[in-house]
């Protein structure tokens, strides 16, 4: 055997393995792309991440392309479970200076992934969405971190358009980019009645922290916002991602 022949090789598992390795570094991925890179028809692509989606290592998207599972998150780049440890001081100096629902998510292709949360004590409040998915262009979080991104990043990542949201407010490239312009004057991102029917929030980016792009974010009914002072609510919000972006060494726009 040549020292540099692979023994034993499984060719259902290598296959296997190269899916997650492209789920992880493009984070997102079509049955068609899959059954290119694999050279296999699109049926057997579509089997294997069938069989990952099954395990938790991918899920399917609005777009029917293949995300990054919970499983997967839990694996690559740090270990995303890690995340929660490091910034949960951060979130609970969040929650404790508000008294709403926060939360922490990381980004993964053009989604965002709930992985940590406080939920608030008022009679009113937003629940928790902990292990949920949404699409990053009607989150608060989720601007903020596409507005990390250079405009031709955000172009390629949207490649073939945008996904449906529940709100509707931001339709096309060109009114993302609008809003994304926006984000990066003030910093944070909004999202009113965009992901959820009555529920407003404002989100700042953490930057890429042990390779996860992450968020925090406070949410509260719309129906309370003229009770809420907002201004006060992002200064904390803004003020606690500093603080928590400064100790992880991610670089502060």
């Amino acid at each position: 055997m040549q020292q540099n022949e692979v023994p034993y090789r499984v060719e259902a598992v290598d296959r296997a393995l190269t899916l997650l390795t492209l789920l992880a570094e493009r984070g997102e991925l079509s049955v068609t792309e899959a059954g290119r890179e694999l050279g296999v028809a699109p049926s057997t692509a579509h089997r294997l991440l069938s069989t990952l989606c099954h395990r938790g290592f991918a899920t399917q998207g609005d777009r029917r392309l293949y995300l990054p599972g919970p499983a997967l998150l839990r694996l690559r780049l740090g270990n995303v479970p890690t995340l929660p440890d490091r910034m949960r001081p951060h979130l609970q100096e969040l929650f404790s200076s508000v008294n709403e629902t926060v939360h922490l998510m990381v980004r993964a292709g053009t989604d965002v992934l709930f992985v940590d949360g406080l939920e608030g004590t008022q009679a009113l409040r937003v629940g928790l969405r902990v292990g949920a998915r949404m699409p990053a262009h009607c989150t608060s979080g989720g601007k903020a971190m596409l507005a990390d991104l250079e405009p031709e990043q955000v172009d390629a990542l949207y490649a073939d358009g945008l996904p449906p949201a529940p709100g509707g407010k931001i339709r096309d490239l060109a009114a993302l980019h609008r809003e994304l312009e926006g984000v990066r004057r003030n910093h944070f991102g909004c999202n009113h009645d965009e992901s959820e029917p009555g529920v407003t929030a404002i989100g700042a980016s953490l930057g890429f922290i042990d390779g996860n792009h992450a968020a925090l974010a406070v949410a509260l009914p719309t129906a309370r916002i003229g009770t809420v002072g907002l201004e006060a609510v992002t200064a904390e919000l803004l003020r606690v991602c500093r603080q928590a972006r400064q100790e992880a060494g991610t670089v502060i726009p």
